[in-house]
């Protein structure tokens, strides 16, 4: 679909095609228009002009003309040396968008609180626009299991950045990522600029700066996102991730003793998880281990504890406690039970604790 667009439709957002003005100039009219409508001008979700509407994602809703104004000023200082004649082009531009945002100005604050972000491109182009802006702080949950070295450097190029601007990083990791060199060598390539803690699950990923602005996945294979900047959403993302943070255990911490000879930390996880009801595939994916690696703890509590079958297994887990998710030892929950950071300047008591 983008190749064919750009064949058909070889222009930028400075000067719309005939049926791009039509269909972009009927969505800021009413607010938004089927995704049908725009299959004939691909042209406006590759310049996304328009975007998916978060409460139905058959519809497409304008983005506001003031944010597209804003965004080829953006273009236009980069390539100014380059030609002048498009600056002039641009102007006519700003000047067209601005008697349409008119129509658009009792929802424009609104229609940027929540902001769907279609394909990995988007996705990347937002990340880095927040990147740049934040100054003080990012908070991170990142789920699954070991970190893999590809991963880990993907967003290398940003966390270098924030570091070097003095920004802080506190990451979220499940107790399996303690294992991957990956992680370690990432930290230590970090050095203080960030911390990271362990839970035994996490919730699913979740990136915040300066907590302002908000990304979590959109979909399961996380080719879309949601880009959250309305105050009472990202305030409580902000509490979800202090209580969290206040449950994990520092990298540096040993994970706590089950007190049973012969079941390991994880193992008294997959217990507890078990005696729930959950299946090996969930309980696999919740502590990011493999389906495979979950059947082999399992197999081995079972042999620990003397169970010949399932139904054994879940009254053996019951006999000794293991049916209670573990708990940090007392030195740590003393260490974790120290107040929340003070949030950064500016942003008062808005952090809903």
């Amino acid at each position: 679909m983008t190749g064919h667009g750009a064949e058909q439709h070889p222009h930028g957002a400075d000067r719309l095609c005939a049926d791009g003005d039509r269909v972009y100039s009927r969505a800021v009219r009413r607010g938004r228009v089927p995704r049908r409508d725009a299959e004939p001008v691909p042209c406006l979700l590759e310049l996304a002009l328009l975007h998916p509407d978060p409460d139905d994602m058959d519809w497409l809703v304008p983005t506001s003309p003031q944010e597209v104004m804003t965004r080829l000023l953006r273009g236009v200082h980069d390539e100014v040396s380059a030609s002048q004649r498009r600056v002039g082009s641009a102007v006519e531009a700003f000047e067209w968008y601005a008697g349409l945002g008119r129509q658009l100005q009792a929802s424009a604050s609104e229609g940027t609180a929540i902001r769907v972000l279609d394909g990995l491109a988007r996705i990347q182009a937002a990340m880095d626009e927040a990147t740049e802006a934040c100054a003080t702080e990012v908070l991170t949950v990142q789920p699954g299991g070991i970190r893999r070295e590809h991963e880990l450097s993907e967003g290398l190029h940003r966390a270098l950045a924030l570091r070097g601007r003095g920004v802080r990083m506190r990451d979220l990791y499940t107790h399996v990522a303690r294992h991957g060199q990956g992680l370690l060598t990432y930290l230590e390539l970090m050095g203080d600029a960030v911390e990271a803690r362990t839970l035994d699950e996490v919730i699913d990923r979740l990136i915040l700066f300066d907590r302002t602005v908000a990304f979590i996945p959109a979909n399961s294979d996380r080719t879309m996102a949601l880009e959250l900047r309305h105050p009472a959403l990202v305030d409580y993302l902000v509490t979800v991730f202090e209580r969290l943070w206040r449950l994990a255990l520092p990298l540096t911490a040993p994970l706590p003793d089950t007190g049973i000879d012969g079941i390991s930390h994880r193992e008294h996880s997959i217990a507890a998880l078990l005696a729930e009801g959950h299946q090996d595939a969930v309980i696999a994916e919740r502590l990011g281990i493999s389906v495979r690696t979950c059947r082999a703890h399992i197999a081995r509590l079972s042999e620990t504890l003397g169970a010949a079958s399932r139904t054994q297994l879940g009254v053996r887990i019951a006999q000794t406690g293991l049916d209670t998710a573990a708990r940090p030892p007392d030195t740590a929950a003393e260490a974790l039970s120290v107040p929340a950071p003070t949030p950064p300047p500016g942003r008062g008591s808005r952090t809903g604790r």
